[in-house]
């Protein structure tokens, strides 16, 4: 796989996929061509236990570029087009959300939160934990800290009543405010404001294992808030079946994006928040 030369493609990568994506993109063409053959081994896995309710076949249009996706379910051909209208897009929208969330709020209340966090509990204010991003890349995702320090964070959910949670951490899990520092990462292009929501990399190697078609949630990039979290499938996945429903909304999203959907998801998320994340813990 040769390095991208043309001056064109390279400014037409660093529109869409931002500097973090762009940096694999235009000089890790080994490492690129590695993403890909791991998410199509993937892809092409039997999996015998869960499966989506209509018998469905997969089919990737390019094993390298990922240009297309085609579904075919009973009585219906999908064909959702990752293409460039919908990857610049997005990234437009992403750059100008993220930047307004940043200026306009994160301005000030990243040094109160911050403060808050610190009263409480020794430890870093941003939690960075490592977790699945799009063609099954992994990405340093930023969070306020919500918890004391521990050695499981990477390797377990949290659970109703985990003593691990601290009282502004429950604050800030019921209201969402621990994902803020996620518009970072939206800005650095490494996630979008709307898509699926990203897993540790121990849960997306569990469920690619039990769940059909899980990876196809990672032919975009992950988002902080998405289709299943807008009806209302957040917080801990406890059973393989709760996971199938959210997967199942990621892919109805994929195959339904409009602009004005992102502009829905993104007003429930506000009323979500509002109300207070009754699911979280």
């Amino acid at each position: 796989m040769e390095r991208v030369t043309s001056l064109s493609r390279i400014i037409s990568i660093l529109i869409q996929d931002g500097f973090s994506n762009s940096y694999h993109q235009l000089f890790k063409p080994a490492l690129r061509a590695a993403y890909y053959k791991e998410l199509t081994r993937y892809m092409a896995q039997p999996y015998a236990r869960i499966s989506f309710p209509a018998p469905t076949n997969l089919f990737i249009n390019n094993a390298l570029t990922f240009n297309g996706l085609l579904i075919e379910a009973e009585n219906e051909n999908i064909f959702y087009k990752n293409n460039y209208w919908f990857r610049a897009s997005k990234r437009a929208f992403d750059i100008v959300f993220s930047l307004a969330v940043i200026i306009f709020i994160l301005s000030w209340l990243l040094p109160i939160i911050a403060l808050l966090i610190r009263l409480e509990s020794k430890g870093p204010v941003i939690f960075s934990q490592e977790r699945s991003s799009r063609d099954n890349r992994s990405f340093a995702c930023y969070k306020f800290r919500s918890m004391y320090m521990n050695d499981d964070c990477d390797k377990l959910q949290t659970a109703k009543g985990d003593p691990r949670i601290t009282r502004v951490g429950a604050f800030l899990r019921r209201t969402n405010l621990d994902e803020l520092p996620q518009f970072f990462n939206v800005l650095m292009g490494d996630m979008s404001v709307v898509g699926p929501r990203p897993h540790m990399l121990s849960q997306t190697r569990e469920y690619s294992e039990l769940i059909e078609h899980f990876m196809i949630r990672h032919l975009v990039k992950p988002g902080i808030t998405g289709w299943a979290q807008a009806n209302g499938l957040r917080g801990r996945t406890a059973t393989v079946d709760e996971m199938l429903n959210r997967v199942d909304a990621d892919v109805w999203y994929l195959k339904n994006w409009t602009f004005l959907l992102d502009m829905y998801i993104i007003f429930l998320t506000v009323v979500y928040t509002l109300a207070g994340n009754k699911n979280a813990y």
